[in-house]
């Protein structure tokens, strides 16, 4: 069966969802959940948290981004490579390191910041437009987030409002869900890891 249709629909249906919340209230929830991330055991034990760039309708990082430098943890962000499906990380120093690269996401600039090399002690924020019960992920439908995770094996946050999170969503055999799932109401703990 072909579960694409069936993701298209969804992608539009939590896009919808997300343009049609109130500033104001997302900016609370947005609070909420950085609060709840960075009381996690998993984020005061990490060195570097690798985090994606927010675009308006994704739960913003910005705060997280601040928080982790102000605290003295490393701060990296993905950078899309040219020409594939695939992303690397890079250690920042600020919001001012971005610059608009694929699909106007705000991305490294790869001239001034330092690529990661090692993934030891990081702990990964993951994008998604909805999440399910057993922490699989609606993306964008690129498939970035997927081939690195499929190499990752750190922890994996996922982070999403309340009202994007379902029973069950469809998803392939090789998909890998997160470990953690925080939203500006709860914690679920998917998977734990050693």
């Amino acid at each position: 069966m072909d579960i694409r249709p069936i993701k298209s629909k969804l992608r539009e249906h939590y896009k919808n969802i997300r343009m049609e919340m109130p500033a104001d209230e997302r900016a609370e929830m947005d609070g909420l959940i950085a609060q709840r991330v960075i009381g996690l055991r998993q984020y005061k034990n990490c060195e570097t948290l690798l985090t994606y760039v927010s675009k308006d309708i994704e739960v913003d990082t910005r705060l997280l981004i601040d928080l982790a430098l102000k605290s003295g943890k490393k701060v990296a962000v993905p950078k899309c490579i040219d020409g594939t499906r695939n992303m690397e990380f890079y250690y920042i120093n600020n919001l001012d390191d971005l610059s608009p690269g694929t699909f106007g996401v705000l991305e490294p600039d790869d001239s001034k910041c330092i690529k990661v090399e090692n993934f030891a002690k990081s702990l990964c924020i993951v994008p998604a437009l909805c999440y399910d019960l057993k922490g699989y992920r609606l993306g964008y439908g690129k498939g970035y987030y997927d081939r690195f995770l499929d190499t990752y094996d750190g922890y994996v946050v996922g982070i999403v409002y309340s009202n994007c999170v379902r029973r069950s969503l469809p998803h392939g055999r090789f998909d890998r869900p997160v470990d953690l799932l925080v939203t500006e109401k709860y914690i679920r703990h998917i998977a734990r890891k050693n």
